[in-house]
């Protein structure tokens, strides 16, 4: 569920178009202006206000406000400005071939996302960089987290709620059974993890507490291999809950000295037109403080308006 609020009356793209360009004029940027307008739009009604800036003033509307705005609010709207596909495809592109490789972004870009949204991102990503994902999966990651990377973009999953009792049974003892020698039988994992519903692993995860008296989650261990672990623990939790795996992934990044604003974008960016409303309240249920005052603590300016826009009302 969204948690963006839109005006109760829109006004039309020209309108924004031409609000934005006056916020461009004169001495400086009106950030605010800028943050207020679109912050409270949805994807439809940005991409139209981008096709009717570009029509009236000759220019792409992203490429000014690259120019015009800074720091953390200028790559949080550059990515708000992105249909979802593209969005994706361009932070998966950053954390693969940036200064700075990523690869927990990479597997929570990933892992996090359904068959049909990992669809968008393959697309996306050909359109916009000429090459395949895969392509730059199998050259910026290694071993067996390439391997399941490279499984969970692959292959086809059921996305609906039924699933295998037996089957569900069968798996849960063979995970226990890899997972006695975790770190040589990944095969195993990556099977399982890359072709098993979202209602399925939930299923063995259940069925695997009552075979076997602990979570499938800290059987998954390899310290030689983080981040397969991780990715595998994401499939795995977002299997349970999406929204509560994303609070706990918005705590880490505000958690502790600093903050970890391109994890807090990029969260934030991507999920306020998807489930917020539902990692909000899960949030709060979890760590006693509303996502709002937490994000309130950790920013400051007008990143911080743009941010809180989206997360929508303190509750």
């Amino acid at each position: 569920m969204s948690t963006l609020k839109l005006p109760l009356v829109v006004p039309s793209p020209r309108d924004d178009a031409m609000h934005i360009y006056r916020a461009f004029k004169g001495m400086g940027c009106d950030a605010a202006a800028i943050v207020e307008i679109l912050s409270h739009r949805n994807a439809t009604q940005r991409s139209l206000i981008q096709q009717e800036y570009e029509i009236t003033y000759s220019e792409e509307l992203r490429k000014r406000l690259s120019s015009e705005l800074t720091g953390h609010l200028r790559k949080a709207v550059l990515l708000w400005m992105h249909e979802p596909g593209a969005r994706d495809a361009h932070i998966m592109k950053s954390a693969l071939k940036g200064t700075v490789k990523d690869l927990r972004a990479v597997s929570e870009m990933i892992c996090s996302r359904t068959p049909s949204q990992i669809g968008q991102l393959k697309r996306a990503y050909f359109t916009n960089f000429g090459n395949s994902l895969e392509e730059d999966i199998e050259s910026e990651t290694s071993s067996h987290h390439k391997k399941l990377l490279l499984a969970f973009i692959n292959t086809s999953r059921y996305e609906g709620p039924e699933y295998d009792e037996a089957l569900v049974e069968n798996d849960a003892k063979a995970l226990h059974k890899a997972s006695k020698k975790f770190g040589l039988s990944e095969k195993t994992f990556i099977q399982i993890f890359s072709e098993r519903s979202r209602a399925h692993l939930s299923a063995v995860n259940i069925s695997y507490q009552k075979m076997f008296k602990k979570s499938l989650e800290k059987a998954i261990r390899d310290e030689a291999h983080k981040s397969f672990v991780y990715a595998l623990k994401t499939i795995l939790r977002c299997a349970e809950s999406p929204p509560k795996f994303y609070a706990k992934a918005l705590r880490k990044a505000m958690k502790g000295l600093g903050t970890a604003d391109t994890a807090l974008i990029r969260i934030v960016v991507t999920r306020a037109e998807i489930d917020m409303h539902y990692i909000k309240a899960e949030y709060r249920k979890k760590y006693g403080k509303t996502l709002n005052d937490a994000i309130h603590s950790e920013t400051s300016g007008h990143y911080r308006t743009f941010l809180l826009s989206l997360v929508g009302t303190n509750c």
